[in-house]
């Protein structure tokens, strides 16, 4: 047998932060198939909803790479412990207690944000995005960088960045408007306003919607959510959207009802796994870095000039921004706006002074 060299970053690297596992490849039947496998990496961060730490980006990473170079592996599953949140972007404590007020650093952790989307663009391997929960701010850029998105119908996809200090630079401005076209991609880059899976699935975001609830032994769509395909009287599709205010406490009961249940969604995972598998492996690897080739014509042109600004908003908007993320109370995580627009309409200046102005009420 022909003795292979090891291309690996790190030889032997244990992970402490994340979770790298070889999964048997399953043939068209669902049997294990000898020697080949998918390789699960899994953020696992689930008390702070799989937010990634600098210590998990790093890791992430090598995980990439590890399973670009392993050449048993057919796919990458890329995906959150647990099943709130597939991530839910970068520790906002890390942020607020560390890197708020330094630019440099900041400047460096992107380096490293931006190595672990390179790395995903460039991954040897298709890789899917297992959305086990919420996609949120950096989570929805790693996921828009990975070449399939198959969900839960319980998560939800959007930004944070302009309500909370940011802009969404490390990705979704890049990605976001090949998804879903230009007007759609604005709304949700400015308001951060957040989309259900089925309406993310309708504007072409993803590749397939799961349902996870169970109910006396039946899988149930999201009760949360109009999942009847209906036109309004002003022609609106409504598909996706969420129930107005008066019809979700119903909807509330119906959850706490029923048990969450993600075989469906690994079922789907592993179909799309084997599908894969069924081709010609140079042939595959070539046709996935054609397509990625119109995310990456974005992504390279802009990323590093990101960089820079987001390492330098770091003295300003980001101090604030994710300073009241961190010490907010719940449900009152925002800087106020109002407040912030007005204080600097009057030519102050920023600094401490109005960063304490503007924040809201603490833990």
């Amino acid at each position: 047998m022909e003795t292979f060299k090891d291309h690996n970053l790190v030889q032997g690297y244990k992970f402490q932060e994340i979770k790298y596992q070889l999964k048997p490849c399953l043939d068209s039947n669902g049997q294990p198939v000898e020697g080949l496998f998918n390789a699960w990496i899994i953020l696992n961060n689930p008390e702070q909803l799989n937010s990634y730490t600098t210590q998990m980006v790093k890791e992430v990473i090598l995980a990439f790479r590890a399973a670009a170079n392993a050449r048993n592996v057919v796919a990458v599953v890329f995906t959150g412990e647990g099943d709130q949140a597939f991530c839910t972007g970068g520790n906002t404590r890390e942020y607020a207690e560390y890197y708020a007020g330094q630019p440099e650093e900041y400047r460096q952790y992107m380096r490293l944000f931006n190595d672990m989307v390179t790395a995903i663009l460039h991954c040897d391997k298709p890789v899917i995005c297992r959305v086990n929960g919420m996609r949120i701010a950096g989570g929805q850029e790693i996921g828009m960088a990975c070449d399939f998105s198959v969900a839960s119908d319980m998560a939800v996809f959007g930004q944070a960045g302009p309500k909370h200090g940011s802009a969404p630079d490390g990705g979704s401005t890049d990605f976001l408007p090949l998804f879903v076209g230009i007007e759609n991609a604005m709304l949700s880059l400015t308001l951060c306003e957040i989309w259900s899976a089925h309406k993310a699935y309708r504007l072409g975001l993803l590749t397939e919607v799961v349902p996870v609830l169970q109910k006396d032994g039946e899988f149930i769509p999201n009760p949360l959510v109009v999942t009847n395909q209906w036109v309004d009287d002003r022609g609106n599709i409504i598909f996706g959207e969420f129930l107005q205010a008066e019809k979700k406490s119903q909807a509330k009961d119906v959850i706490k009802q029923c048990d969450k249940d993600l075989s469906l969604l690994d079922q789907t995972v592993e179909r799309l796994c084997t599908s894969l598998m069924m081709t010609v492996p140079g042939c595959l690897t070539k046709t996935i870095e054609s397509a990625r080739k119109h995310k990456l014509e974005h992504w390279d042109r802009n990323r590093e000039s990101n960089r820079a600004w987001l390492g330098m908003n770091m003295l300003t908007e980001g101090k604030a921004g994710f300073k009241a993320f961190n010490e907010g109370v719940k449900g009152e995580r925002e800087v106020n706006f109002i407040k912030l627009r007005q204080l600097l309409a009057q030519g102050t200046r920023w600094g401490d002074d109005l960063v304490e102005a503007v924040m809201p009420p603490r833990k």
